[in-house]
């Protein structure tokens, strides 16, 4: 565990607050309607916690990827609307990040009120970690809060650069992602599952490296089940695999070691022969596919197995959909293993754009235990590796 500091653990009443947040959220296409609030509504419990202390807050966060240059669209200013609006209370927007209207708009503010800047990556000095942009940053404000565990993977100004400058300490939410990650790998109640999909087995087997030592059991689907199922020489028909990964794939479903993970892949899937959503959609047994069948899911008798495992675990750690969830007849595994879960009486962290995105299709976010915000964050913290928004708050707290 680490030693960082949190907004609980120290004195910050009345004080100035720049908080890194982490609003990169998605809008409907072409227009300025954001489709998913959820990463604004995980910051609520900070800005309150901050508000109720008297501290003003100068909010900075990114969006997109406008590479140094200022795109109306990646905007934002609708996201100062929408937070107002959840607030309850005026959130300011400034139309720039680091500038004199944005020094003077920080400096006015009272106790309890919110600036919003513009998006930080409108300037190159933000992904370079430009310690001269950072202490831009650093002068809107007395303290500095990271509260972007979705962005602590990245070693930007805002992120790693603005702790030389500032006091600086972990955000709740930060705080809280980090605590149930580090216990899942740490201090699991067993039995531990871990339930891995999405597209591809180079995104995830450092942490299937990693989770073999901990785990009872992990339960492979999506699309890198093909992968899987290949290098134990099923047939995958036109299914994509990754062809570099087969011989790590070999390894892991040839360990002997009986204190690893039991490894357990598809039993059967579903495939389609054309990758459309209005093809026609057939359950096949695992390895008995013809050589134009392409997987889109697992099958029904694997959503059963795979439930039934998830039933019988304390905790679970669920990274990556069983299938192109998007689809109404490829959806079914996704579904069965987010309908267990909601069901159980477990320990639930679920990680992964896609996974949380796919909770959410179901409905059925409120009944799982935690929802990671961060994709490329989450795996990482899995993989073992130090994130530097949560290593900068450490050494800047231990000296």
């Amino acid at each position: 565990m680490t030693s960082r500091l949190t907004i609980e653990d120290v004195e910050i009443s009345g004080r100035r607050a720049l908080v890194r947040v982490d609003y990169n959220v998605p809008f409907q296409e072409g227009t300025s309607i954001i489709s998913d609030d959820s990463r604004i509504k995980a910051s609520i419990p900070t800005l309150r916690h901050l508000i109720d202390k008297g501290c003003s807050l100068v909010l900075c966060s990114h969006l997109g990827r406008p590479k140094g240059k200022r795109d109306p669209q990646l905007s934002l200013k609708p996201i100062a609307k929408r937070l107002s609006k959840i607030l309850e209370q005026e959130v300011q927007f400034v139309e720039d990040c680091v500038s004199e209207s944005a020094a003077a708009a920080a400096s006015k503010l009272g106790k309890g009120e919110i600036l919003l800047l513009e998006n930080l990556r409108f300037h190159r000095g933000e992904e370079e970690n430009n310690l001269a942009f950072a202490k831009q940053l650093s002068e809107l404000a007395e303290v500095y809060i990271n509260d972007a565990f979705g962005a602590a993977h990245r070693a930007h100004a805002s992120i790693l650069g603005i702790t030389k400058f500032l006091p600086s300490y972990a955000g709740l939410l930060l705080d809280k992602e980090v605590n149930y990650l580090e216990n899942a790998l740490s201090h699991p109640k067993l039995p531990f599952t871990a339930i891995l999909g999405g597209a591809k087995v180079s995104d995830k087997i450092k942490v299937m490296d990693r989770i073999a030592k901990i785990a009872d059991n992990i339960c492979i689907g999506g699309g890198m089940a093909a992968t899987f199922l290949a290098a134990s020489n099923k047939e995958i028909g036109n299914s994509s695999i990754e062809a570099d990964f087969i011989s790590q794939a070999q390894t892991l479903l040839n360990e002997n070691d009986p204190t690893n993970a039991k490894l357990i892949l598809p039993i059967d899937v579903v495939v389609v022969k054309t990758f459309q959503k209005d093809s026609d959609f057939l359950a096949k047994s695992a390895g008995d596919l013809d050589y134009d069948d392409i997987i889109v899911d697992i099958g029904p008798t694997t959503a059963d197995y795979y439930s039934s495992i998830i039933q019988k675990s304390n905790t679970i750690l669920w990274n990556g959909p069983m299938g192109v969830y998007e689809w109404e007849k490829a959806s079914a595994g996704t579904y069965s293993v987010a309908k267990a879960l909601a069901n159980g009486n477990m320990l639930s962290i679920i990680g992964g754009g896609s996974t949380v995105d796919a909770v959410n299709f179901f409905g059925l976010q409120a009944q799982m235990t935690h929802i990671s915000t961060g994709g490329g964050a989450s795996l990482e913290l899995l993989e073992g590796r130090e994130l530097p928004g949560v290593v900068s708050l450490r050494e800047k707290t231990e000296g």
